[in-house]
């Protein structure tokens, strides 16, 4: 996908972006939105062809108060207006936090390191999930939060790039330096951890099932002290499932024994999900800080917008605005 080479006129730097991931599109089109002539480079032959493919695309600022910091939920309550702002379809239905009854104290736990939820019983958890009626007695609903579909809402900031008069150019390889840009935004992952000798990368794993006979209207955490799972629905009977992220830098193909704790949780969740076709599994590094937090890192006209871990989608419109800031000198 690509735009016309000719910039608008006009007196915006021009920045190339690298990487069109969740953050490196996000930061595009904001810099673009304020008047950046921007170029973006992805290595990969189309978007997210990192990390950021294999995304549950949450917006969750609440319920990731429980193993994150304060930092992470202050700094990403802007992020589901902003997504609604640029993208269709994102849903505000909310989450749902569920536990086997033998696992009820997990509910508990999460509890008491979050906020901004109402403790709900069987009749609630029916009427907001009906299909899951008589399988739970007590949930947490975080009704202020919502999710996106990671890939379709990608090609719509890629092509809300174009838009904007900026271009994308695909397989391009990491080790090409362009001439003739103001600045680098530097947003390639774990790519770029040769820069970034502090970052590690942390192992995350998914699922996508298709399942016709179970029907769910928002994502659903089940919670577990060994394999704790989130669920989140698609179109098409389609559910992305994923764990817990996993302090592992092997980034090979799932295990067995992943895919066994991962598929039993689903079942526990609904027997109907033992008749689910698996459409596809995936692995992956998330690039993460020692802190865990997401960061913007400048020196002279480079930019790095890194160590997203599992905030990617949650916390890269503030990182945007950041990096634009020191373009635009308002840092």
């Amino acid at each position: 996908m690509t735009a016309p080479t000719a910039f608008p006129h006009g007196p915006g730097p021009r920045v190339l972006v690298r990487g069109a991931g969740v953050s490196g599109l996000t930061a595009a089109v904001t810099l673009a939105e304020r008047g950046a002539r921007v170029v973006v480079h992805e290595c990969g032959p189309r978007v997210g062809w990192g990390a950021s493919w294999k995304a549950g695309g949450m917006l969750a600022p609440w319920c990731e108060a429980e193993s994150a910091t304060p930092e992470v939920t202050a700094q990403s309550l802007a992020s589901l207006d902003w997504w609604d702002a640029h993208v269709p379809g994102v849903d505000r239905n909310g989450t749902l936090v569920l536990a086997p009854a033998r696992d009820v104290r997990e509910i508990m736990r999460f509890g008491r390191r979050t906020s901004h939820y109402e403790t709900i019983g069987e009749a609630e958890i029916t009427q907001l999930e009906p299909d899951l009626a008589d399988r739970f007695s007590r949930a947490l609903f975080f009704a202020g939060e919502g999710h996106v579909n990671p890939r379709d809402a990608l090609a719509v900031l890629a092509a809300r790039v174009v838009e904007l008069g900026g271009e994308i150019r695909f397989n391009v390889p990491v080790d090409e330096q362009p001439a003739g840009f103001d600045w680098v935004v530097d947003c390639t992952g774990i790519a770029a951890r040769d820069e970034l000798t502090d970052m590690r990368g942390v192992r995350g794993e998914m699922l996508l099932l298709r399942c016709p006979d179970v029907t769910l209207r928002r994502p659903v955490r089940m919670l577990h002290p060994r394999i704790p799972i989130y669920i989140v629905p698609r179109a098409d009977h389609v559910y992305m499932v994923g764990a817990t992220m996993i302090e592992s830098e092997n980034a090979g193909p799932m295990t067995l024994r992943s895919m066994v704790e991962m598929l039993g949780a689903v079942y526990a969740l609904h027997p109907a999900f033992g008749e689910a076709e698996i459409l596809e599994t995936g692995t992956g590094l998330r690039p993460s800080y020692p802190d865990n937090m997401p960061a913007v890192r400048h020196e002279g006209r480079r930019i790095h917008i890194n160590g997203m871990y599992r905030h990617g989608f949650l916390l890269s419109p503030v990182r945007a605005a950041e990096a634009a800031d020191i373009v635009f000198g308002a840092a």
